[in-house]
């Protein structure tokens, strides 16, 4: 284990293989029975096969995992890997081309590594702490965006009001939407009304945007690296005037 934590490139590649085994898992289902239920109630069948795949991958290599659909698992580890194995799974199920593989290896100090991986295009987000954000290897850089009513942000949930932005869009996987405010697609994101989400969801791609100079808080204050389900509103913008005006805002 000390050969990983040491090497963030090496446990990077890790993470790499952990996401590319979640995607052949997902290719071994047949489109048809993309909508069958799992377990739990929002689960489907193909979240189990994924993490099943994923799980499979981290703990062969001594990790740790914290996984949105098994829970804490695997040996007693220095690392511990957060994985959300299909980030905006009724998008798959239903067919829109717009959900990933999350994937955040912390140590004592924090997030170390991170690995977002868009499971329809294959395009991938990483980000080692101290060492910046890249889209497929060229650096990610948010817009310069600082007024609300200039900006586009994306959200899940359902807005209760109209706060001022120049529009929103409403796309279905926190970790992809983070990393789009980091590649200067949107210029914002946040949860609305009674929207939430969990660790899993946000923290790999909460790297990608610190990493790429991307202001980023919890809209109560409250810490996000949290290693338990418990909900979260993470706010993240291409600024700090931005964040500001995005957090104050009523949704």
């Amino acid at each position: 284990m000390g050969g990983l934590l040491d090497d963030p490139e090496e446990l990077l590649s890790v993470l790499a293989e952990g996401a590319g085994a979640a995607r052949r898992a997902l290719d071994g289902i047949d489109p048809a029975d993309r909508r069958r239920a799992g377990t739990r109630p929002g689960q489907y069948a193909f979240d189990v096969v994924t993490d099943d795949a994923v799980c499979s991958v981290l703990h062969g290599a001594g990790l740790e995992v914290l996984s949105e659909e098994s829970g804490r698992t695997g040996p007693a580890s220095s690392l511990l890997v957060i994985v959300d194995p299909v980030d905006g799974s009724t998008n798959a199920a239903i067919g829109i081309p717009w959900y990933s593989t999350s994937l955040c290896a912390l140590d004592e100090a924090g997030a170390l590594a991170a690995l977002v991986v868009h499971q329809v295009s294959g395009v991938r987000y990483h980000a080692i702490r101290g060492q910046g954000a890249f889209r497929d290897g060229l650096p990610l850089r948010p817009t310069g965006t600082c007024e609300l009513a200039h900006a586009v942000i994306g959200i899940s949930g359902f807005p209760t009001s109209y706060p001022g932005w120049s529009q929103f869009r409403a796309l279905g996987a926190a970790s992809l939407d983070m990393c789009a405010v980091a590649e200067g697609v949107l210029d914002g994101y946040r949860p609305a009304g009674r929207s939430f989400l969990s660790v899993w969801d946000y923290a790999a791609a909460m790297l990608v945007c610190t990493e790429a100079g991307v202001a980023v808080t919890e809209h109560d204050g409250r810490d996000l690296l949290v290693q338990d389900a418990s909900p979260r509103s993470p706010v993240v913008a291409a600024t700090a005037p931005l964040l500001a005006q995005l957090t104050a805002a009523v949704l």
